[in-house]
């Protein structure tokens, strides 16, 4: 997955566990697409202190990640719940029996997960 992409799916589901600044300053680079000079020049601190926070934010992101797994369990359901979505499209090409027994195993696999 893209960097960006992931750093953006990390913030969503962690950023509120960053302090308010550290929050600020990683919108601003991932959200917002401002450079690092610019994000420093807003905050009045240097290009190098705001590299060093984002990668620290990185870090810590990646870590809550490894410990809990929520991106990965959503994106692990969005791909099942994808497969369901076009297995229901087939359902009107005829095989209907075949699709709902499809369907039946992909919900069972995200109910096991819940």
């Amino acid at each position: 997955m893209e960097k960006k992409v992931m750093q953006t799916y990390l913030y969503d589901f962690y950023g509120d566990l960053l302090t308010e600044h550290q929050r600020n300053i990683y919108e601003e680079y991932v959200l917002n697409d401002l450079s690092l000079s610019e994000i420093a020049q807003e905050e009045g601190i240097s290009r190098q202190g705001v590299h060093d926070l984002i990668r620290r934010c990185d870090k810590i992101l990646k870590g809550y990640e490894e410990k809990l797994h929520l991106l990965a369990r959503f994106l692990n359901n969005k791909e099942k719940i994808l497969r369901i979505r076009t297995l229901s499209r087939n359902y009107q090409n005829g095989n209907e029996a075949q699709v709902m027994a499809e369907i039946e195993a992909i919900s069972n696999e995200i109910l096991e997960e819940l």
